[in-house]
């Protein structure tokens, strides 16, 4: 799979986890030249609180578009170290 915003590929795996339809990327797997962290906090009940990266490409910024459980709750212990996207960044196979 491989996580693409704006013909730049930003995450490489074929070791996804897909949790509520999202593929969560092995952290190891994205190009970290594209990441600036974000101040954006969330929460999940079951899956615990989530951390937001804005996405770079060529000067253009995707705020928030992608997000990680740094420590995730039990039940979500499959997407430690994991990073999924949205906001325009397509999921295409590899």
């Amino acid at each position: 799979m491989k996580a693409v915003w704006k013909n730049t590929t930003l995450a490489d795996s074929d070791e996804t986890v897909v949790v509520e339809g999202n593929h969560y990327f092995p952290s190891g797997s994205i190009n970290q030249d594209y990441f600036q962290p974000s101040d954006t906090h969330s929460n999940c009940p079951w899956k615990g609180d989530a951390s937001y990266y804005h996405i770079v490409v060529d000067g253009d910024k995707n705020e928030d578009a992608a997000w990680f459980y740094p420590e995730p709750k039990d039940a979500a212990a499959d997407i430690k170290d994991s990073v999924a996207f949205w906001k325009g960044v397509e999921i295409l196979t590899s």
